[in-house]
């Protein structure tokens, strides 16, 4: 890694999806600072075989300006001592905090610093992307960010390692405003991932920046070390172990839809075993994204009215404007249990204490790999919950044709009344007495948080059919 970059504070309003609600209203402030220095890109020494055991040198060097948005409590005696720091994912033309999306809730409430880092050229100054927009931030706000200059991904990896060395050197006029951060944990979701499974395999043994990573929904192949395109086959292994040498704890969140394939080949292609210092969780019933990523999420403040997350949970067939023949998944696991797996995450960078180990998704088959499937239609096996223990749906990973979007985003059908009379002939009363007996497991199992049990009980309540 290079020296430390420059970072300039811009003052005004960050352009960053955080929420349809105001981060002061959730005890939080964020501030954006521009970071300007010398990155280097990595070429391998060896070739970059499936196994991740991989080996890379620093090669040619190139200026960058970059930015990123650091969110931090209000009250700096609420910082838990961990910031989070995210690899913004740019697949939909836009810088996309998705980790920031699914987790907000528990990051504000235990209190850790996030900081969300520009780091591929996309989002940037615009490029290939899933739905062919450009909303990069020079084409957005081109007078704001005229004077970020990005010299392509395969600098990416650098740039990610020196933001977390300015972080590390915090004092009273650094980014974090000398709270002093005591661990960093990586984190990203989808493309995201796929980078950070390459940082993680070929730059984390030389950076030795972060203390732990999150890598959440990524798919069988890990992005390429020169900078090419995920969506284009160059420079990718088609499924890419992790190293079994890790050097710090890693937990890989990955839903249904990221195990059999969505966009890429999916993760059952790389799939391994959890060891001393790799927890794999996947998500039965769970997909890539679902209703609380664009319909929930933005309004997920911890105060919004039951009734509103009621209403946004609903089932829909609509995606982005486009109507398809589905619904989308609608099942609210998906953000719970990535919430607990932060926390169990952060539990094992600062204790030692491993998260907890789960079963793998049952797999019927190879050509293709398909889930096991219960009576009801959810597949068995995974990180259990009561989503998919005492079901009144059947949600899936596998989505439509219609789009690249509607692949990612899943399905739902919910039950019929006959369907439903037939599992719970107590009705509402009956379903709630099962549906919490499978709650309390899925905390105690430490895929749930307990601080999020209330908050359950009453959706699940609220949202019973009749």
């Amino acid at each position: 890694m290079t020296d430390l970059p420059r970072a300039t504070p811009v003052p005004g309003k960050p352009l960053l999806l955080l929420g349809a609600f105001a981060i002061g209203d959730v005890g939080c402030a964020a501030e954006e600072f521009f970071v300007s220095g010398t990155a280097s890109g990595y070429i391998p020494t060896a070739p970059l075989g499936p196994d991740g055991r991989w080996s890379v040198t620093a090669c040619e060097t190139a200026d960058y300006t970059t930015r990123i948005v650091v969110v931090t409590p209000a009250d700096p005696a609420r910082f838990n001592g961990t910031v989070l720091v995210e690899w913004l994912n740019v697949s939909g033309g836009i810088d996309a905090p998705a980790v920031w999306m699914m987790t907000h809730r528990e990051i504000v409430r235990a209190g850790y610093g996030y900081v969300a880092v520009s780091a591929q050229r996309v989002g940037v100054e615009g490029g290939a992307s899933l739905l062919g927009a450009d909303m990069s931030l020079k084409n957005q706000d081109p007078r704001r960010y005229a004077s970020l200059r990005h010299p392509g991904d395969a600098f990416s990896y650098d740039i990610f390692s020196q933001v977390a060395g300015l972080l590390a050197d915090d004092g009273p006029d650094g980014v974090l405003r000398g709270l002093g951060a005591r661990h960093l944990i990586a984190v990203g979701e989808s493309q995201s991932a796929m980078f950070l499974t390459t940082y993680v395999n070929a730059v984390d043994p030389l950076a030795r920046a972060y203390d732990g990573f999150l890598v959440h929904s990524r798919f069988g192949p890990a992005a390429p070390l020169d900078g090419g395109s995920i969506f284009e086959d160059s420079g990718g292994l088609e499924a890419s172990r992790f190293r079994s040498d890790l050097r710090v704890p890693v937990v890989t969140i990955i839903t249904e839809t990221d195990l059999f394939g969505g966009v890429r080949h999916g993760y059952y292609f790389a799939r391994q075993p959890g060891n001393e210092r790799l927890r794999v969780w996947e998500i039965p019933g769970a997909a890539h994204a679902d209703n609380y990523t664009i319909q929930v999420a933005p309004i997920d403040s911890g105060s919004a009215p039951l009734d509103d997350l009621v209403a946004a949970y609903a089932p829909t067939r609509v995606l982005m404007g486009q109507q398809l023949e589905h619904y989308i998944n609608f099942a609210p696991q998906h953000h719970y249990v990535v919430q607990a797996a932060l926390d169990a995450l952060n539990t094992w960078v600062r204790t030692g204490r491993p998260a907890p180990a789960a079963p793998p998704i049952e797999v019927g088959g190879t050509d293709p790999p398909a889930p096991v499937l219960d009576a009801h239609g959810l597949a068995l096996g995974g990180v259990r919950t009561p989503w998919v223990d005492v079901p009144t749906a059947r949600t899936s990973g596998t989505g439509g044709q219609e789009s690249v979007m509607a692949a990612i985003f899943g399905s739902g059908e919910p039950f019929d009344a006959a369907t439903l009379r037939r599992l719970y002939p107590g009705g509402a009363g009956q379903y709630l007495e099962s549906f919490t007996a499978a709650l309390d497991g899925a905390i105690d199992s430490g895929f749930v948080l307990a601080a999020d049990r209330d908050e359950i009980l009453r959706l699940a309540a609220a949202t019973y059919p009749g």
